[in-house]
């Protein structure tokens, strides 16, 4: 009886063992799980999370690799997905009834719906938003407010920007097109493209350098090597911080916006872990926190009572409503757009 008893007792401390171990392995951006959240998530859950920062080239690379496995959750730009899961099914549908849709904006619950789509599935889940802008010392840049102003000659030697499809597409508006709206029409996608190619050459002395470290990118602008820049609305309130003449501008052709998503890879192996992540993630005051140390508007609805003040009051400084509305929000990219930007920017890099 005593050996019974003791077999009992050992398999209930095998048991705990083995739920105390339960692991939520997540590919995503960095700073994306602040560590406050993650202890807080572990705390209230007894989950532990497993973090492995990427972007959307090694996430897709990573999940093409093992076809799916390795992650319970990851999360891709919502233009990165259906194009991804139409050639590699990496990703598993998404189930909405395991997602508390009231923490939602529901207008952004909806877009990403619809915008991750293949056959009658949906993939994703919204979670924040930003935008790709410039960066703009005003007191040595005054009225910089168009993409135009990276190809503009008085600015020679103090341009910056990547060498990233963002950069085709805004210089596509710069150059009076509309980009997304040649999405369905490769034959005039490739000839925007071209003519893209030849003016970023012809640009190239215009140039300081090609970012590829955001880091380098506001140091160089602190150190005024640089007076405008493509880049990310939150690296510019950051200089803003320390130098009241730089602050991201909305161009007057509009930001550029992207939604980074929750979406499931499709041989995730807890399920039950990357809901619970996503439902708390997107709880207002946790939302909230995300937003002020991270400077990322989310999807949460209710976060704005949880945001600091500073943090709103970058918001509401450069993205008055009418810049809002001209957003110009990233849509599903077709595959085959991709390799042709590829080669641009190969073109692009490589020209003397």
């Amino acid at each position: 009886m005593k050996k019974i008893v003791l077999l009992g007792v050992l398999a209930l401390f095998s048991l705990a063992g083995f739920a105390q171990a339960e692991t939520l392995s997540l590919l995503t951006w960095k700073g994306y799980a602040p560590q406050v959240l993650v202890d807080k998530f572990e705390k209230e859950t007894g989950i532990k999370v497993e973090v492995t920062y990427s972007n959307n080239e090694e996430m897709i690379a990573k999940l093409r690799a093992t076809r799916g496995a390795g992650f319970d959750l990851a999360q891709p730009s919502q233009d990165r997905i259906s194009s991804v899961q139409e050639k590699y099914k990496i990703y598993q549908a998404m189930d909405y009834a395991k997602i508390n849709s009231d923490l939602f904006i529901p207008s952004m619950l909806n877009a990403v719906k619809k915008n991750t789509l293949v056959g009658d599935d949906s993939f994703a889940v919204p979670f924040c938003w930003g935008t790709s802008g410039m960066i703009v010392n005003s007191a040595k840049a005054p009225g910089a407010n168009s993409w135009k102003a990276l190809l503009d000659s008085k600015y020679e030697g103090r341009v910056s920007y990547r060498l990233k499809r963002p950069t085709l597409i805004a210089m596509g508006f710069a150059l009076g097109y509309d980009p997304f709206a040649l999405y369905s029409d490769a034959a005039a996608y490739k000839a925007m493209l071209d003519k893209i190619a030849e003016t970023l050459i012809a640009a190239k002395p215009l140039v300081k350098n090609y970012w590829a470290n955001g880091d380098a990118l506001l140091e160089s602008m602190r150190s005024e090597e640089v007076f405008v820049a493509m880049a990310w609305d939150a690296g510019g309130w950051k200089l803003h911080d320390d130098n009241a003449a730089i602050d991201f501008v909305a161009p007057q052709e509009g930001a550029l916006g992207w939604i980074d998503t929750f979406a499931i890879p499709s041989k995730a192996k807890n399920l039950d872990a990357a809901y619970k992540w996503i439902n708390f993630m997107l709880r207002p005051e946790n939302a909230g926190y995300f937003t002020t140390t991270e400077k990322y508007g989310t999807a949460s609805q209710g976060a704005n009572a949880f945001i600091s003040p500073e943090v709103r009051g970058n918001f509401e400084r450069t993205f008055p409503q009418a810049a809002i509305d001209n957003i110009k929000w990233y849509p599903p990219v077709p595959a085959k757009l991709e390799s042709m930007e590829g080669k641009v920017l190969d073109k692009v890099k490589a020209a003397q």
